[in-house]
């Protein structure tokens, strides 16, 4: 299976669903990360550093990574033309899963930008005529059904998830990926505050940690039985 994650800024990814991405490179699944700034706007590191950060974070977390050009930090817009080359790049990796920012107004403009385009580029992505992408996509790239789009926090959770994943198992590796981004935690204590909410979670779910996200469309399943665990514990 091949799982696609997208963030605006080089730590995004990291902070909001590396976890996951984690287990599933280890289960041996082919993960890869979409940059779309390179942090331009940032108070702290250089456009250098912060690339070098996250492409030590992909290694860590084993994904390919790849670097877009939207606009910049603070600049990035939800056009037809950004959902276009962004739905190329779908067909390109042909993903069952993606992953992407919650479309709801957060800490940063970007965030919700990134999740709206990023609804707008699956749907664009399984248009067969839609003629547009051909100037986007490599020859030959078919248009590409995603099976399902989840989308995750980064700095702030948006009520009750959909679906909940014990991440305990890979929580230390987690952090390290988080660490990576050095450059950005010299001024707040990200890794404690993602790390004190998946803990919060997980107590709730009866694990050590757990991961939230939230789903575009309802989740659909043979039977009802396939559900098994639910995330209550008390």
């Amino acid at each position: 299976m091949n799982i696609l994650a997208i963030g605006a800024h080089p730590d995004d990814i990291e902070f909001g669903c590396a976890h996951v991405l984690i287990q599933e490179a280890r289960h041996g699944h082919r993960v890869k990360l979409l940059v779309l700034s390179r942090g331009e706007a940032s108070s702290n590191g250089t456009t250098e550093e912060r690339e070098a950060e996250a492409r030590d974070a992909a290694k860590l977390i084993g994904a390919e990574i790849a670097f877009l050009d939207f606009g910049g930090d603070c600049h990035m817009e939800r056009t037809p033309k950004n959902a276009f080359h962004l739905a190329a790049e779908i067909r390109q990796f042909q993903p069952a899963v993606v992953l992407a920012p919650h479309p709801d107004e957060n800490q940063h403009p970007d965030h919700a930008v990134v999740g709206s385009l990023t609804r707008d580029a699956c749907r664009f992505a399984r248009y067969a005529g839609l003629d547009t992408l051909k100037g986007f996509a490599l020859p030959g790239t078919a248009a590409h059904a995603v099976a399902a789009l989840y989308f995750y926090g980064i700095t702030a959770e948006f009520g009750k998830p959909d679906v909940v994943v014990d991440i305990s198992d890979v929580v230390k590796d987690w952090e390290r990926a988080m660490q990576c981004h050095a450059s950005q935690m010299q001024t707040r204590a990200y890794a404690d505050l993602r790390l004190s909410a998946a803990r919060n979670l997980g107590l709730s779910m009866g694990v050590e940690y757990g991961a939230g996200f939230y789903a575009n469309d309802p989740v659909r399943v043979g039977a009802l039985s396939e559900l098994g665990l639910s995330s209550r514990w008390f």
